[in-house]
């Protein structure tokens, strides 16, 4: 009888070991945003949304020049213009002041759903990436070693050459 206890007692114990060994999960880290920076898709999207930022720039500035040359002339000529005539200038002055803001923040806008089109689908080839090569080496978790992510200390596996190597980079 005591060496049925002392079985049960110790069957109970690697039952509840191996539950807890279970229940302890892998976890590996990776650095997303440098890998993402790496990828040859992500840098092709940079540039192609630099020359157009290039592009707008360009254009505001041309814009902005036209109304400063406009304002020169329309204050020179202003003492021989009526006082009609000056408050006319004066509106269309503001006119093109706000038809360039305005083209600024379409411009800005434009930018912006440009860098999501082309951005979104390396971020999912990414992700798409970081969980094959962790499920192939079973992690069940895998944490963002990024600055600033809030991961403080990562002992774990690093996944950054694996899935590297699985992207072809």
């Amino acid at each position: 009888m005591k060496q049925f206890k002392t079985l049960l007692i110790a069957f109970t114990l690697i039952i509840g070991t191996s539950g807890f060994v279970n229940a302890q999960s892998k976890v590996a880290h990776i650095a997303s945003q440098a890998l993402v920076e790496s990828m040859p898709a992500f840098k092709a999207a940079k540039s192609e949304i630099e020359k157009l930022n290039k592009t707008y720039d360009a254009e505001i500035r041309n814009m902005v020049l036209e109304l400063q040359n406009t304002i020169k002339k329309y204050s020179a000529e202003a003492e021989t213009k009526t006082d009609e005539e000056n408050l006319k200038r004066q509106q269309e002055i503001q006119a093109t002041e706000k038809s360039i803001n305005d083209y600024r923040q379409n411009a800005l806008k434009d930018l912006q759903k440009k860098e999501i089109e082309l951005m979104k689908p390396i971020y999912e080839k990414a992700r798409t990436s970081i969980q094959k090569v962790a499920r192939a080496q079973g992690f069940q978790y895998v944490l963002d070693s990024t600055t600033g992510t809030g991961v403080i200390m990562a002992d774990g596996k690093d996944l950054t050459a694996d899935v590297k190597k699985d992207l072809g980079i």
